[in-house]
């Protein structure tokens, strides 16, 4: 256990370097947003000030740098997840682990009480926390998975409201294609995290989202060159992407 919770941490350094790197790494992320798609960012207005958790609709691996490029700077952007047992695998868990933007967690691990931990010092400061409410990606454009509980859990246990936001264009990456970024109204959260809150703010939060992503069509595969770029980070629980709509 305890050689796994030290793959968990995050290099010690100086809070500027730790700065420096977010603001690195989030530049870097609309540089290449905006060379190879256009992004179009909707109801930026109805951003709470203050911490926040962003419950995203989530259909490729680099939705995160969409939510880098879109949002804004501050509150700094922090993502639950991925869930890894060691971020010092693969390129991509490296580069989160390095910028300081990740909270790592392995689903009925102790480690989760440590995530937990994270996920308080990053509210309690100001910080704003994403997490893809699905839990995986999905093919379909219009298409939502059922959500899991943990975005309504957080909000509930540290008293702050859940935003939806939708990703629509990702599906598939085609060079120049529109990729838009829906902001939803915020949803309060209030109270203890009991059992009933939980699910009745997760069922919320889902029609909310839902009512974002309804109605945007699918596109169809682009040349060889984005099939690739689409699919070698994708992590497909099946084993390679489903049918839309199977």
């Amino acid at each position: 256990m305890a050689e796994s919770t030290a793959a968990y941490r995050h290099p010690r350094v100086d809070a500027r370097v730790r700065v420096g790197r977010y603001l690195f790494v989030s530049g870097l992320a609309r540089l290449v947003t905006g060379v190879y798609l256009r992004l179009r960012v909707e109801g930026r207005e109805r951003l709470p000030p203050g911490p926040v958790i962003y419950c995203f609709s989530h259909l490729n691996w680099t939705d995160p740098l969409i939510l880098m490029s879109g949002l804004p700077l501050r509150p700094r952007l922090y993502f639950f997840g991925p869930k890894e047992r060691d971020m010092r695998l693969g390129f991509r868990n490296r580069v989160m682990a390095w910028a300081g933007t990740t909270i790592p967690y392995m689903p009925g691990n102790d480690d989760m009480l440590d995530a937990a931990r994270r996920v308080r010092s990053v509210l309690t400061t100001g910080g704003a926390l994403a997490i893809a409410g699905e839990g995986r990606i999905h093919a379909g454009e219009s298409e939502l998975l059922p959500l899991e509980e943990g975005p309504a859990y957080f909000a509930l246990r540290f008293g702050v409201p859940i935003v939806p936001v939708a990703i629509n264009g990702t599906s598939w990456l085609k060079f120049g294609r529109r990729v838009s970024l829906r902001i939803g109204d915020p949803i309060p959260a209030s109270g203890r995290p009991s059992r009933e809150a939980i699910a009745a703010l997760t069922a919320s939060t889902w029609t909310a989202l839902h009512d974002l992503v309804a109605g945007h069509p699918d596109y169809p595969p682009p040349g060889p060159f984005g099939r690739w770029l689409t699919e070698h980070f994708n992590d497909w629980p099946e084993g390679s992407r489903p049918r839309v709509g199977g």
